[in-house]
């Protein structure tokens, strides 16, 4: 995680030292703060940029410069405050998704701290279906049908699950899981798949990323032209666009505007790969004379596809639009409660 840390006294400032100090040897990111600005614009700046807020004060300070920012429980990031004492360690934001709960847990424990967890289903020990989809990576359809699964099971109920997917593991409490049912039905419940579904309106989808999409293009070549090919292949697999996880290229089009303006506006990775490493991946390629006498390789969209799924399966081989060439690999999709 990425992570700002904020303290307002010469205690406060000791402390953050030390809390910054333990996320940093355990593999944390510091998001750099401009010293010239003041609290509100640092705090802006973080809530944009960082995975996680650390403030070491008083609650209070924290909930006024971060009062006009908060969005949305997808996008929010993880917001603590820790006393300058260090006995209490307080997640105010983003619990569940953002990984504040789990963020506040681990340092109570480095500090001897008390972690002071409001989240219903974390109190009663249930079963918290946005925690689950974030460590599963898998994306949520919808944060309202999210809280009924949460209402139903705080409640006593029995929430079903069907999934498209083997899950390892014995199903929590009150979670009742059809291994290999697959996805369909009208009634309340989860249902784990990338396929697009007809009906199923009172069901919470979680929809695994692991899909990517290898790109090959023209010099020149739109955004638009790239979004076209990309919603018929799409089509072609009948997934939803939420499955995918990433794109890649060649890295000779890792300054190509259209294509990276199609995976910034989509929030998409997009790895590059050289022709060495392009041509050292396993498996069964078109083979192109002309891309191998221009690109070094002879073939970019299929090749770039496996490459960034992790040598996963190839769904889709190349496909061809306006001046676009793309293919789609499946990273295995391993779930586990």
């Amino acid at each position: 995680m990425k992570t700002a840390f904020f303290s307002f006294t010469d205690c406060g400032a000791r402390l953050k030292d030390r809390l910054r100090s333990y996320l940093l040897d355990e593999g944390h990111q510091a998001f750099d703060l401009r010293r010239e600005a003041g609290l509100k614009e640092q705090a802006a700046a973080a809530f944009a940029g960082a995975d996680a807020l650390l403030f070491v004060g008083a609650a209070g300070i924290a909930v006024r410069a971060i009062a006009p920012l908060v969005r949305s429980k997808l996008s929010d990031p993880a917001v603590i405050v820790v006393d300058e004492l260090g006995r209490w360690v307080i997640p105010l934001l983003g619990g569940h998704i953002g990984g504040g709960n789990e963020l506040a847990l681990e340092l109570a424990a480095f500090l001897g701290a008390e972690a002071v967890i409001t989240t219903a289903t974390d109190i009663h020990g249930l079963f918290a279906v946005d925690v689950w989809a974030v460590k599963q990576d898998l994306a949520i359809s919808s944060l309202e049908k999210a809280k009924r699964v949460s209402a139903a099971l705080l409640k006593g109920g029995e929430v079903p699950l069907l999934s498209d997917y083997a899950i390892e593991g014995r199903p929590p409490r009150g979670i009742v899981y059809n291994q290999g049912g697959g996805a369909g039905g009208d009634g309340f419940g989860i249902i784990v798949s990338m396929r697009r579904l007809d009906g199923g309106e009172a069901m919470l989808r979680l929809i695994p990323r692991r899909l990517y999409v290898g790109i090959g293009c023209r010099k020149g070549v739109s955004e638009g032209a790239i979004a076209e090919l990309f919603q018929r292949t799409l089509e072609k697999l009948r997934l939803d666009e939420r499955c995918v996880a990433g794109a890649a290229s060649i890295d000779l089009k890792q300054a190509e505007v259209g294509l990276l303006n199609f995976c910034g506006n989509r929030g998409l990775a997009c790895s590059f790969f050289d022709a060495a490493a392009l041509g050292r991946v396993r498996g069964s390629f078109s083979a192109s004379r002309f891309v191998q006498e221009t690109a070094g390789v002879d073939n970019v969209c299929e090749r770039a596809a496996v490459a960034a799924s992790g040598g996963g399966e190839l769904l889709l081989a190349k496909t061809v639009g306006r001046g676009v060439t793309m293919a789609a690999a499946l990273k295995r999709v391993e779930l586990s409660f």
